[in-house]
């Protein structure tokens, strides 16, 4: 780094929270904006990171309008039923509950999360952690659910693990830390 023009390198305790945040969002958490409060830093100047936060906030508002929508439609169909069967009564109960404001606000929505998802993509990761919140937006839209089992979710779910166990190995070393370390951890990180 001797020759870069940006050689600030982040403390571990706010690399930490970035690693705490995505794997939990990873895990078990389908709205990883929830955690972005415990992000007051995650990494350096990484612009990656930046679109990012944005884009996590951005999903949470499509999800949280998609949620929205969802119940309305649910709230719609069991006062009214089909649109076929009470076209009448669905639009008056549409009016009153607000379902159709609700389609439309979750599309503008979706279509906020796609410009922020497609300004991340060219984003230049200029760190680990810029890419693996890359990798974590890519996998946290596309696939099916959190949990799912199918190929590649899980595959790509651990190659972001991967990629944070390595990022923070790297941090604790560059800070210095793994110098305070006790005796035996050293001798046993030489060993394994």
């Amino acid at each position: 780094m001797a020759d870069s023009d940006n050689s600030r390198t982040l403390p571990a305790v706010t690399r930490g929270d970035f690693h705490s945040f995505v794997a939990a969002s990873l895990t078990s958490d389908p709205e990883p904006s929830r955690l972005l409060d415990a992000l007051p830093d995650a990494c350096d100047d990484d612009p990656a990171l930046e679109v990012w936060r944005e884009w996590c906030v951005a999903r949470e508002r499509l999800v949280q309008s998609c949620v929205k929508q969802q119940r309305l439609e649910t709230k719609l169909f069991a006062t009214v039923g089909s649109r076929l069967t009470a076209p009448e009564a669905w639009k008056a109960a549409d009016k009153e509950i607000g379902y159709s404001e609700a389609v439309e606000a979750e599309g503008r929505a979706a279509t906020a999360e796609s410009i922020v998802a497609d300004t991340l993509w060219k984003t230049p990761a200029h760190s680990l952690a810029g890419a693996t919140a890359k990798l974590h937006a890519i996998v946290s839209k596309w696939q099916p659910s959190v949990t799912s089992d199918e190929y590649p979710w899980p595959q790509l779910r651990a190659v972001i693990a991967d990629l944070l166990k390595i990022d923070a190995e790297m941090s604790f070393h560059r800070s210095g830390l793994h110098r305070l370390a006790a005796p035996e951890t050293r001798g046993a990180s030489r060993d394994g």
